[in-house]
């Protein structure tokens, strides 16, 4: 039987290294005789040794300075080098080499670059081949050739705790492993979910990659640790490493800062949604900015060299019409530079209840796009919220979109009207996105990356056109310059440091900190912290004190100081009043004032910082549309799990995030989101603890007798069509029950718990609000109102703190092994004078203008008059502005449509008297009773009579914004849960929370 051997180049014979007492005899070195004639040149031992290494670097300038030579196959194996070496976005070079593996197609054998134009190379009728493979801290590539720069295969290091470990208990992404024929050396790389084999010349050689290999996953620079939530990527913007971020309210300011990114885009543009319309007008009125459609956008990208790759979410077709084979087919007709895949595929995976569920656009690994807003029809709207658009200026076609009314069945002629324009209102949309600069940004890239290579392995393995990618980098753990000390500091010494510890939020946030001041913590496997009372077993992975800088050393220093940086004393951090363990509450955010600044600063700097912070404060009352850019802390935070992006583990690091978050939160905490499903400890049936924290966090303020409130704005309606009594409408009832499940109806509500502790108090501290517009349909047609729908997943904490994202509250977004989401935490550091409870306060530039932006839309407040909502816990805010304006619209609203929901309909019943009512008056009405009555009318309501109609117009001009009280009594004696005859019965109930 032929023995199989190696694919090894003739000249690579394996030497074993043999050292003995006789090699070294032998060699040729100068006798005793000739010490006389050398002696003289021994005093010049430096200058000789001086002119040899500059003999040196001239000739090695000058071979490398031929490119005949330096092109050679076999210099570049020697000096270990490919075109993938010194590309600065792939991070520092490590390892390269030669190896073989054997689960990869068959190399086209006639390219003149391919592994068999060697001769030497004896592989070819095996299924081991030949490939280039290279070592950078984030990931193992392997590639054809070092001169190609296609990429065969890569596995993408990330956090796992089923990796192997060795001896002393670390994590290995790499290990031996035992040929049975023993001239094969081998070992395997395991990260991911996926492992990879491979093969080299000798044992030593497999040592000698092992060991990078490991190396590059240990501290500090490897991503196999989980970070601050249990997140994958690391708190960013701790020292000046450029991380900013800029907000956009609404889509017509998001989408065209979308579209200015991608028309400068030089190399590459990745985007993943939910759904995806590539007719999508980006700018409007749409007549004038036909070149700002997104298709045509990419087109003209793309004929410019530019790769776009784009990730679609594959819905069940039965459930969703969303159409994602039309967006795929039309996007694959621009250009051949745009990559198309759609995933999951339903049969294959057995997932039919989740979605991919991120909104993400990245433009050159320089910005990228997160929050609420999918390019699509239905999302470009203003802060006006218009409900009519006739003749269509801005909304053309199928844009005009209602989702409450009717849903398109067809989606090709999407300049085609779906609704009549005379007769039914557009639903408008408001929305919240978020523009991130710096590392950050390259750490959502890495996101997409995963999934998409996921996604391509699964769906396209063998379409050559589908290419696999590569992360860009950026160091996780930063080096600071300086020759800072190595300390030792004992275990009992970090617990003191750590017990207690007070963030000076003045002092750490504005004055700029040196290598000194800021630690070298590094990465943890994380403490899974369960929630008391032994519930869910949620863990909340808090590792803190992670930082990230750009790297300042060279490679190799960071390895051999691994050791003593591992040794630094954690200190005081800036974000550890938000990244300490969860059972801590005792720990403070003691705010330090203007009195005692004079204490540690001159009198002189502290007038000039005055004078700055107040025209800081004026630029913050600028409100608007589109927020200045500002430096930050931040963090990428997500959900996803095995199905969705090949992870071994489940991360559920938003979840994480808002339970910590609010945990922390001392003055106030603001809500947006489309949903608000959760649950209380004890819950079986709502796994997540966003209302825990909630609940939690209001009882210390009532035991502590402090003023703490919560704003929660959610849509009036889940947007899904179907009237509330409507026989096909059964989903849309059933987010109603867990919704009102989670806010005041039933055992496990937080309102009803709350009455018991706090009886009628609870409204002090928590309150619900929707969004409402209205206007005129056509010329001469009747009033019109629709809620408005909230698709923005926002928290804003304290004026400090944000966490802006795609995922909703509740089970789906949250739990991490069910839709796919990413999201983004930022913390402040450029600071501005506000108040708050009454008393000086240092708010964030981007949270306090976000906040101020959102509100003065929402009450329809001046820019004169924004000053009045500048303390949001304060009864002049809270109650006299904020509640008044909800109370005073919703009752505005009520008198002149009768628009549904409302607290006055509490059954099935009543709905169908309404509707009935109205259309024997009108005629027609809207599947919400949207349609003014414009004659006075007596009616009687719950044995009050109530006048009906009574100069709406008037009365609607006494509206100030689009603010209104949810409706908590509506529905109130119904069951809204799915019948047993209807279809939406035998559905898992998962599907609706």
């Amino acid at each position: 039987m032929p023995v199989v051997h190696d694919d090894e180049e003739a000249d690579d014979v394996h030497v074993l290294p043999h050292h003995d007492d006789h090699s070294v005899k032998v060699r040729n070195v100068p006798s005793s005789a000739v010490l006389p004639v050398i002696r003289p040149a021994l005093g010049r031992q430096h200058s000789i040794s001086d002119r040899a290494k500059v003999a040196m670097q001239e000739y090695l300038n000058h071979f490398l300075g031929n490119l005949d030579i330096v092109n050679l196959r076999e210099v570049c194996k020697f000096l270990e080098v490919s075109l993938l070496s010194f590309l600065p976005e792939y991070g520092p070079k490590l390892k390269e080499d030669y190896v073989t593996v054997g689960h990869l197609p068959k190399i086209d054998t006639n390219s003149t670059q391919g592994c068999c134009s060697s001769s030497c190379f004896r592989f070819c009728s095996s299924s081991w081949q030949k490939v280039w493979a290279v070592l950078k801290p984030g990931f193992l590539a392997l590639l054809q050739d070092p001169f190609d720069p296609k990429l065969l295969d890569i596995i993408i290091f990330d956090v796992s705790h089923h990796l192997a470990r060795n001896g002393d208990g670390q994590i290995t992404l790499a290990k031996e492993i035992k040929e049975r024929n023993p001239l094969h050396f081998g070992f395997e790389v395991s990260s991911g979910g996926r492992t990879m084999k491979l093969r080299t010349r000798s044992s030593a050689k497999v040592k000698d990659w092992v060991a990078a290999i490991n190396a590059a996953r240990r501290l500090p620079e490897g991503w196999c640790h989980p970070h601050r939530f249990g997140s994958f990527a690391p708190p960013r913007g701790l020292t000046e490493d450029g991380s900013s971020v800029q907000w956009f309210i609404d889509g017509k300011s998001a989408f065209d800062a979308i579209a200015s990114s991608i028309e400068q885009a030089k190399s590459e543009i990745f985007i993943t949604d939910w759904w995806l319309c590539p007719e999508l007008y980006l700018r409007r009125p749409f007549q004038y900015h036909g070149s700002s459609r997104l298709d045509i956008l990419l087109e003209s990208r793309a004929k410019r060299g530019v790769q776009i790759y784009i990730l679609l979410y594959k819905e069940v077709s039965l459930a969703l019409k969303i159409n994602s084979m039309y967006s795929k087919q039309r996007l694959l007709n621009i250009h051949e530079n745009v990559k198309v895949l759609r995933y999951p595929d339903h049969f294959s995976t057995g997932i039919y209840l989740w979605s991919h569920h991120e909104k993400i656009v990245i433009v050159d690994n320089q910005v990228c796009y997160i929050g609420g807003l999918d390019l699509c029809f239905g999302r470009y709207d203003t802060p006006e919220h218009k409900v009519v658009d006739f003749p269509p200026s801005t909304w053309p076609g199928k844009d005009y979109y209602n989702p409450r009314e009717s849903e398109p069945n067809s989606w090709e002629d999407t300049m085609k009207d779906e609704l009549d324009r005379t007769k039914y209102p557009r639903m408008p949309w408001h929305d919240v996105q978020c523009a991130v600069y710096g590392p950050a940004c390259r750490d959502v890239a890495r996101h997409f990356v995963q999934r998409w290579n996921y996604a391509k392995r699964n769906k396209a393995p063998n379409e050559q056109a589908i290419p696999l990618l590569m992360p860009h980098h950026h160091m996780v753990i930063p080096h600071y310059m300086g020759n800072s000390k190595d300390t030792n500091c004992e275990t009992e010494s970090k617990r003191t440091q750590d017990k207690d510890i007070k963030v000076r939020r003045q002092s750490t946030l504005t004055a700029p900190a040196s290598y000194q001041d800021i630690p070298l913590l590094l990465p943890q496997e994380p403490d899974h912290l369960a929630l008391r009372n032994g519930d869910l077993g949620l863990k909340l992975d808090i590792n803190h004190g992670h930082l990230d800088h750009p790297n300042q050393t060279n490679f190799k220093q960071q390895l051999s100081n691994r050791k003593a940086k591992q040794d630094l004393c954690p200190q005081d951090l800036q974000m550890k009043g938000f990244v300490d363990n969860l059972g801590s509450p005792e720990v403070s955010l003691v705010m330090h004032h203007n009195a005692s600044k004079a204490n540690v600063r001159h009198i002189d700097k502290e007038w000039w910082e005055t004078q700055e912070r107040g025209s800081q404060v004026a630029s913050v009352l600028d409100v608007g549309e589109v927020g200045s850019q500002a430096t930050c802390r931040c963090q990428v935070i997500r959900s996803v799990g095995p199905w969705s992006a090949g992870t071994t583990q489940i991360e559920g690091s938003i979840h994480n995030a808002y339970f910590s978050l609010i945990e922390k939160a001392e003055h106030f905490v603001y809500i947006e989101n489309q949903f608000f499903i959760s649950g209380l400890s004890g819950d079986d049936t709502i796994k997540n603890r966003v209302l825990e924290a909630l609940y939690r966090r209001i009882l210390r303020a009532e035991k502590e007798k402090k003023c703490f409130r919560v704003i929660i704005v959610i849509p009036l309606l889940p947007g899904f069509q179907g009237g509330i009594d409507d026989g096909g409408a059964a989903s849309v009832r059933a987010i109603m029950h867990w919704q009102y499940r989670t806010i005041c109806r039933g055992p496990n509500s937080i309102l009803k718990n709350l009455y018991d502790v706090v009886g009628s108090k609870a409204h002090d501290y928590i309150s619900f609000y929707g969004l409402r517009a209205h206007g005129r349909l056509g010329d001469g047609g009747p009033l019109v109102t629709n809620q408005i729908y909230v698709h923005s997943k926002l928290m804003i904490i304290d004026d400090c703190m944000t966490l802006i994202g795609s995922a909703n509250i509740n089970d789906r977004s949250l739990l991490g092994s069910r839709d796919s989401e990413i999201g983004m935490i930022i913390e402040d550091k450029e600071m501005v004078s506000s108040t708050m409870d009454g008393s000086p306060w240092e708010a964030g530039k981007f949270s306090l203008s976000l906040r101020l932006s959102l509100w003065a839309e929402h009450l329809g407040l001046h820019a004169g008059e924004v000053n009045q909502i500048m303390d949001p816990v304060a009864d002049s805010t809270y109650k006299n502005i904020w509640m008044a304006t909800a109370k005073a619209n919703a009752a505005i609203y009520q008198d002149v449509f009768l628009c549904v929901p409302n607290d006055h309909i509490h059954s099935r019943a009543q709905f169908r008297q309404s509707i009935a009512h109205r259309k024997e008056k009108i005629g027609h009405t809207t599947i919400d009773l949207g349609v003014a009555l414009e004659k006075a009318e007596i009616l009687q309501e719950d044995g009050d009579m109530v006048v009906v109609g009574t100069d709406p117009t008037g009365r609607l001009q006494a509206v100030r914004g689009n603010l209104v009280s949810f409706p908590l009594e509506f529905m109130c004696q119904e069951d809204l849960r799915p019948f047993f005859s209807e279809s939406e019965y035998y559905t898992s109930p998962q599907v609706f929370h």
